[in-house]
């Protein structure tokens, strides 16, 4: 017990520390660049990678608990899985985050303040949602059968909406936009980098915090995917936090890396929709069949590379 506490405490402040140098190193001031958020994506994802020896070490020793008798390679093996099915679905944040942003016409030197503080609170918000999960899954024993045909609907739905367009790229008009206006009162115009700003007197939110809110608001509707889909692959709380949480911090360099390219890569969609429906059925099958994890992250990087080579051969074929 006493070495799941320090763990945990290490874990945390580990994080923090990230964050702390995220914020003060990585961007003390705003300027952005393509060679910049390249860099940052590779940091990240070297940080979230280098987890998995941690993750070895822990499992390896016994310095935490281990309530599904996991190796220390099958650890690591659901970890790097819980990593990748993270980053793929947040592949769909990623267009609504640039929807919002175009939407309320924020440049891109004020949008990391946005998204640091999106993040930070995504954080907390899915530490709740996977402890809750956690607890589902080792109490119900049906509860799979709800998650996975929760995520197949949801994949279909995606499907549907992307074959149909049915997307509203008017985010200013979304149900949450409305309830943000009845709470709070707006500023038309951005005040730099303020959520806050002082007009005739009046104290309003500017844009920036719409942006903010709305931000908050999408990434919960997404992690009432990922956080089920993350449990497919284990109900371990200590490889599930990790792989969401460390998924999570490279999310907003990978957004500023990818900007310019999302409409590069809509096919990614598609790829989404497949992970989706296999997750979904495993899910369904997990307590009558055990697909073994090597399957899983082979369905997981085959589908994002098709979506990939697909999405790139149709951009070459429309510029010929």
């Amino acid at each position: 017990m006493n070495s799941m506490i320090i763990v945990w405490t290490a874990l945390i402040f580990f994080i923090v520390g990230l964050l702390m140098f995220d914020l003060f190193v990585l961007h003390k001031n705003n300027n952005i660049s393509n060679k910049k958020t390249a860099r940052e994506t590779a940091f990240w994802i070297i940080i979230a990678l280098s987890q998995s020896l941690l993750i070895y070490l822990l499992f390896k020793n016994e310095w935490v608990d281990n309530p599904t008798g996991l190796t220390p390679k099958d650890a690591v093996m659901k970890y790097i899985t819980g990593y990748l099915v993270e980053l793929s679905l947040s592949v769909d944040n990623l267009f609504v985050i640039a929807m919002i942003f175009n939407s309320y016409k924020i440049p891109i030197q004020y949008q990391h303040k946005a998204l640091f503080w999106g993040i930070l609170g995504a954080i907390v918000f899915r530490g709740i949602m996977i402890a809750v999960g956690v607890v589902l899954f080792n109490q119900l024993s049906w509860i799979p059968y709800v998650f996975g045909g929760f995520l197949i609907l949801t994949a279909f739905k995606m499907l549907y909406d992307e074959l149909k367009d049915t997307h509203d790229d008017n985010v200013r008009e979304t149900l949450g936009a409305r309830l943000m206006r009845r709470y709070f009162n707006f500023s038309q115009n951005l005040d730099e980098d303020k959520f806050f700003t002082i007009q005739n007197g009046k104290k309003l939110a500017t844009p920036l915090f719409a942006a903010l809110i709305l931000i908050e608001i999408t990434d919960l509707m997404f992690a009432v995917d990922s956080i089920p889909a993350i449990l497919a692959i284990t109900q371990d709380a200590l490889i599930v936090f990790c792989a969401t949480i460390f998924a999570t911090l490279g999310l907003r360099s990978m957004y500023f890396f990818l900007a310019n390219m999302l409409e590069k890569f809509k096919y990614l969609k598609y790829s989404v929709f497949a992970i989706l429906l296999y997750i979904g059925i495993k899910l369904i099958l997990m307590h009558h069949y055990e697909i073994p994890e090597w399957l899983s992250l082979s369905v997981i990087i085959f589908s994002l590379t098709v979506g990939v080579i697909v999405s790139l051969a149709k951009q070459k074929n429309e510029m010929a």
